[in-house]
């Protein structure tokens, strides 16, 4: 680091300030927060001052440099943006105008690091470790850090910032190409649905499986150990896994239809909420039963090859479809009746056989690319902490 960085105490380059303003019943107020991990203030919401306990708000300016006492720990440091500037904020959240000699960008960038919200954990104080531990003024204002020239602050902050902006750019186009993949994977289903339908025509999934029902309406008892028991969220990912289910005893298990056990082949279907539509395959013998809002279709061997079924069913027609059939405002529910009417083409074993396979390999494609996507993902996240920490060792 050169030697041009001075050690730093903050009390020396930040002035407290203190805007009070008497909360008056015929005035409303806009509100702020701070979002944690340094990621700004927000506008928290609009009150009369009637519907405001405290007798006291505090006004900030565009360039205050703001934290939350509550949550410093949790990285609440924030510079006020022109868009918060007059809103108000609470006795939580101390307000101070930087010096000349210091850049506040540069100040805000300091403290979106782990780093110093864990040295302003070990400086707050309070009545629990988390939820009420305070970093009060006196301990922030103690706190130090190497301070190059102001010069040299603005402009190790601009190029924080376009990186930054780089970063923000890479992060919306590796969102857009997950929509892209998921899109390509239900696209590829859609278009086999369509030329099996001209082809082969339609049948009712109720003329195609020996049985579809719903899990039990009576809500069990659930014990630590036991027989597992599901729920829509351990097929949202279109592939059943139980983590975070619970379980049921045996003697509750044992009182379900044969239709209500669950066994290799079958195909569970999301009836509710925002996983509707949603099909997987039951890929265990491994005993375990599941709520009401989860349907179990268990094909008819010598009509519907259960791969060959998911993959119809996570078609955007089937799932449109499924969609329009459905009740409810708050937690829209495809009813039991209208599963079993949904219709998907049904050509011979040997061909839908052959056509699960073909699809499976783009699934698999399909998932190759979301690991990679991952990947970057990860990749992404730790960009910044890698360029802050360089930035502030004089590397950048």
């Amino acid at each position: 680091m050169n030697h041009s960085w001075k050690l730093t105490r903050l009390g020396d380059v930040l002035r407290s300030v203190s805007r009070p303003a008497p909360v008056s019943p015929e005035k409303t107020y806009i509100l702020v927060g701070a979002h944690w991990y340094a990621k700004g203030l927000y506008v928290k919401e609009q009150k009369s001052g009637t519907a405001i306990q405290a007798r006291t708000l505090f006004q900030i300016k565009e360039g205050d440099f703001v934290y939350n006492r509550l949550f410093a720990w949790k990285g609440s440091f924030a510079v006020a943006t022109k868009d918060v500037d007059g809103c108000f904020v609470s006795n939580e959240f101390p307000c101070f105008v930087p010096l000349d000699t210091v850049d506040s960008k540069f100040l805000w960038f300091y403290f979106s690091r782990s780093s110093a919200w864990s040295e302003a954990l070990g400086l707050s104080s309070g009545s629990t470790p988390t939820s009420r531990n305070r970093l009060k003024e006196e301990q922030f204002l103690n706190m130090e850090l190497r301070l190059p020239p102001v010069d040299e602050q603005r402009r190790v902050a601009s190029q924080v910032d376009t990186l930054a902006v780089k970063i923000a750019e890479a992060r919306i186009l590796k969102g857009q190409a997950a929509e892209e993949t998921n899109l390509l994977s239900r696209a590829s289903s859609n278009e086999v649905y369509r030329e099996l339908a001209e082809k082969h025509g339609l049948k009712r999934l109720d003329n195609l499986c020996d049985s579809i029902t719903d899990g039990d309406h009576n809500t069990p008892h659930f014990i630590d150990e036991g027989v597992r028991f599901i729920f829509v969220g351990n097929v949202s990912s279109g592939h059943l896994h139980f983590a975070d289910c619970k379980c049921v005893s045996p003697e509750y298990f044992s009182r379900l239809t044969p239709q209500r056990v669950p066994k290799r082949g079958d195909i569970l279907y999301s009836a509710v909420g925002a996983t509707l539509g949603v099909p997987a395959v039951v890929e265990t013998n491994e005993p375990f039963c599941f709520q009401r809002h989860i349907a179990i279709l268990r094909p008819q061997l010598r009509l519907l090859v259960p791969r060959y079924a998911w993959h119809m069913l996570r078609s955007r027609t089937v799932f449109e479809k499924a969609w329009s059939y459905t009740t409810g405002t708050a937690q829209p529910t495809v009813p039991l009746r209208a599963i079993k009417a949904l219709e998907i083409p049904a050509p011979a074993v040997g061909e839908q056989q052959r056509i699960a396979t073909y699809l499976d390999g783009l699934e698999a494609k399909v998932d190759d690319l979301k690991t990679l996507q991952s990947e970057s993902a990860a990749q992404l996240d730790s960009l910044m902490p890698s360029i802050l920490s360089k930035a502030f060792r004089g590397e950048l």
